[in-house]
């Protein structure tokens, strides 16, 4: 599993209704994508009380193969025309977990990234972050979250799904999660390849 986001960062006065009509008309033509397990298309708006407009679709890869794909042809090219060339960030997957609201949609998604300190051997500290991911994903309202980590920076990624009718009851994850995004679609059409439960080593 590979785990892999760009972010866009639009003007403060950009119609994120652009966005919408965007993911609206063309969101399902990754629905059925070889080797994506899932795509969350994701925003952030201003006016939701984020700091940037952004478009910041985040992708969970089944197989290597399928992120090549994407990349170097034509889904990934249409962001490019349209956008200009953006960093393509990518962390290697150490866990995938569905929640207990794993037949939900989702409504918002979370992203937290972890610094691995150097007084802590990596291996240690990925297996503690391992078990601790297992416990978190069992909480209310989690649709589905992954693990990785990016050991160019020695980082953790967390990424979680919630539920739209999660546990605040309006979509909203908890508070204390990292950066909230609002999924506008997902495509799914490997999840089950992401191999639930798997230690990824």
């Amino acid at each position: 599993m590979h785990a892999m986001q760009y972010e866009i960062t639009l003007p403060a006065d950009y119609d994120m209704g652009i966005i919408r009509e965007r993911v609206a008309t063309r969101g399902h033509l990754l629905d059925t994508f070889p080797g994506l397990g899932l795509k969350a298309y994701l925003i952030r708006e201003r006016e939701a009380g984020s700091p940037v407009n952004q478009y910041a679709p985040f992708y969970l890869w089944a197989t290597p193969a399928g992120m090549n794909s994407f990349l170097w042809g034509p889904g990934f090219q249409g962001i490019v025309n349209d956008f200009g060339r953006p960093v393509v960030q990518h962390w290697t997957g150490l866990s995938y977990e569905e929640g207990p609201a794993a037949a939900s949609a989702p409504g918002t998604a979370t992203r937290r990234r972890t610094p691995l300190g150097e007084a802590v051997p990596p291996g240690a500290a990925v297996a503690e972050a391992v078990d601790r991911h297992a416990r978190e994903a069992r909480r209310d309202g989690v649709v589905a979250s992954a693990l990785a980590v990016d050991p160019r920076h020695w980082e953790l990624l967390t990424f979680t799904l919630w539920a739209a009718d999660g546990p605040l009851g309006d979509g909203e994850a908890p508070a204390g999660e990292g950066e909230r995004f609002r999924v506008l679609h997902l495509s799914t059409p490997g999840r089950e390849a992401l191999g639930a439960g798997l230690r990824r080593w």
